[in-house]
């Protein structure tokens, strides 16, 4: 069993939902967009102190494959925070969640369509178990909340959202072979400055906020976790599992964050918390058992 690949997705999961916090926290100190850019100023900083070296010994590989890796963060990093940040103006919190829950079926509805990647019939139920989990956690546990839901201009970003997630999630099955070091710089530079226009766009509707002591925290956290070692760690899982099975862990970052609204806001936890994620962990338990035997190759 690829126990390390499950460890590293829940950490990253548990560093996502952190940021959840961390946005939450961020109102009034640090505006979004400005958050976005400095976490990705931040991360591009650090691993560029610590990766000179290696970037040179892996420059070859970098230079050739320098359109992918640029993509990586473009789409992946910035155009993902840009679209999610923005979404959340215009849609509700519940909506965004379970939203982000649809980024697991747009990757196995796109391995499916492009290369042929096997979905069983155990591995969709597992899927809707943990979807129900996501549910659950979005809704307080109550479901009826859900049949009231609408949809809005923020339901599109959000959509735009996971499409810019489940692609960036695929294409890593074409990363080159460099070190993580390398691996992490190009993308985390090309999110720092794509991250730029949406700064500027922000700067000039009159809504930026620059960040005071709590911002600078926030953006620090940001940029050291969710922004670098949660994808670092994001890459590892998937490499180690395939992207279907990898995507799937995504359901734990709502009940994650809430989890840790408890711990660190003070929120009450409710029997509902216990069920939904029971509920995400079962899912995911048995689609890991259902997945398709498939040769060892295979990113199912």
């Amino acid at each position: 069993m690829p126990i390390r690949a499950y460890v590293y997705l829940v950490i990253t999961t548990l560093l996502w939902g952190g940021n959840t916090i961390a946005g939450k926290m961020a109102l009034g100190h640090v505006s979004p967009m400005a958050l976005s850019f400095g976490r990705w100023a931040v991360a591009t900083l650090v691993i560029a102190s610590i990766s000179i070296p290696q970037i040179r010994k892996d420059w070859d590989v970098l230079k050739a494959n320098w359109k992918l890796l640029i993509f990586y963060g473009t789409v992946g990093y910035a155009a993902f925070n840009g679209f999610l940040y923005t979404a959340l103006k215009y849609t509700s919190a519940v909506n965004g969640a379970i939203e982000q829950g649809a980024i697991p079926v747009l990757i196995f509805v796109i391995n499916f369509l492009l290369f042929r990647i096997r979905v069983s019939g155990i591995q969709i139920l597992g899927f809707v178990i943990s979807f129900a989990g996501a549910a659950v956690t979005a809704s307080h546990g109550n479901l009826q909340t859900l049949l009231t839901l609408t949809l809005n201009y923020g339901d599109l970003l959000m959509g735009c959202a996971g499409l810019a997630y489940a692609a960036y999630t695929i294409s890593l099955r074409w990363k080159p072979a460099v070190h993580w070091k390398s691996l992490m710089a190009m993308p985390a530079l090309a999110a720092a400055l794509t991250s730029l226009p949406l700064l500027w766009w922000e700067a000039g509707e009159g809504q930026m906020i620059l960040p005071d002591t709590r911002g600078w925290l926030i953006i620090l956290y940001c940029g050291l976790f969710p922004s670098l070692i949660s994808q670092i760690l994001y890459i590892k899982g998937v490499e180690g599992i395939g992207a279907n099975r990898a995507g799937l862990f995504i359901n734990l970052v709502p009940v994650f964050g809430t989890l840790l609204s408890i711990t660190l806001l003070g929120e009450t936890l409710e029997v509902f918390h216990v069920v939904a994620l029971a509920l995400v962990l079962g899912g995911i338990a048995i689609a890991e058992w259902g997945k398709p035997r498939e040769p060892a190759s295979a990113t199912a």
